[in-house]
């Protein structure tokens, strides 16, 4: 393999070629096409200019024009150009974060299949130039035949609708103190037990990767809580004015916290933000008022100016010159800092 920018040669390994910063290309699961597609994309924008990519007519027939073939990749390609995904990538200066919101954004309220994003993510990535890598990455078969993957590659595409619990579906716990929902269900639906005063405990199946808006809001009863390792999406709101609620921990995968998750849940004051989290949208923990120690990871790259307001005991646990200390720093929240997550739990 040579890279197209200065045709050094390339490790499938890498993520951007060593000699010149351009991505290498590179096959997701379930999409073996996707480096024609990334080569393809770029060709784009050498022979038509980056202007070419602004126009969605013209972009949409040349992105025919170049791949005729392949029509379910082109057609989501012209899909997810069309809800603006190019546009979310292109706003954010930082290429990271502008991940993070596409990656959110798909998952989150299109409830696109995890490889169907990464593809996506894949090619419009290395379309920009953008050096990424999936971590759904497939590598070149090895001298034996037999493909090479990243050990975190999933063996199956995540579906996040596949089996949807409803507001409906609820209603027979409406009076309920203690609620046991059997596994299978892969969502809860937005406002699904909103207000329901009885409740006190819940076990979630340990099929569920997505909790739907204001799904628990005002469940003021909770107090018991244990999210399944496999969740990977909590919605805006979600648990939202639980002021039962005492102890959380956020499974590792899942990427943002947004806008009022945990807002007003005055009980809480131990809650686990795992390393795969990017972003904590407003008044995330707006008025924890018990929420005294809590560590953000590096992985944190944006935090909205009133995540923490009304939090009067609150002192966050960071890594010296990471986003989060700096974000510290210039709102005036109370730090200190620590080597590792190891350290802060310690301490």
């Amino acid at each position: 393999m040579q890279c197209e920018k200065c045709n050094a040669p390339l490790d499938p390994k890498l993520t951007a070629c060593p000699a010149c910063g351009a991505p290498v290309p590179q096959n997701i699961e379930g999409f073996e096409n996707t480096m024609e597609f990334q080569r393809e994309l770029r060709a784009i924008v050498v022979n038509d200019g980056p202007r070419a990519v602004a126009n969605q007519n013209r972009f949409i027939g040349l992105l025919s024009d170049h791949i005729p073939d392949y029509d379910k990749e082109r057609r989501l390609l012209i899909n997810m150009y069309r809800m603006g995904i190019l546009k979310i990538l292109l706003e954010e200066k930082n290429h990271e974060i502008a991940i993070m919101k596409a990656k959110s954004f798909m998952l989150g309220d299109i409830f696109l299949a995890e490889n169907a994003t990464e593809f996506v993510i894949a090619c419009y990535t290395y379309l920009l130039g953008w050096p990424y890598e999936s971590t759904m990455k497939v590598l070149p078969e090895d001298e034996n035949g037999s493909e090479k993957k990243e050990e975190n590659v999933k063996k199956k595409p995540v579906d996040i609708n596949e089996m949807v619990f409803m507001p409906r579906n609820a209603l027979r716990y409406r009076f309920s103190g203690n609620i046991v929902i059997p596994d299978g269900y892969t969502k809860l639906e937005a406002f699904c037990f909103d207000k329901f005063g009885s409740l006190r405990t819940i076990k979630l199946p340990s099929t569920l990767l997505a909790i739907g808006e204001y799904a628990f809001s005002s469940c003021k009863r909770l107090r018991g809580l244990e999210l399944p390792e496999g969740l990977r999406i909590i919605k805006q709101g979600a648990f939202s004015q639980c002021t039962n609620l005492v102890v959380v921990k956020i499974p590792e995968g899942v990427l943002e916290i947004e806008d009022s998750t945990f807002s007003f849940c005055t009980s809480l004051e131990v809650i686990e933000i795992p390393s795969s989290v990017s972003s904590i949208g407003a008044e995330a923990f707006s008025g924890c008022e018990r929420l005294r120690k809590l560590f953000l990871p590096e992985s944190v790259k944006f935090i909205d100016a009133n995540a923490f307001s009304y939090c009067p005991n609150l002192i966050i646990y960071c890594i010296e010159n990471s986003y989060v200390h700096k974000y510290c720093l210039a709102t005036g929240i109370r730090f200190d800092l620590v080597t590792s997550a190891e350290e802060y739990e310690l301490d």
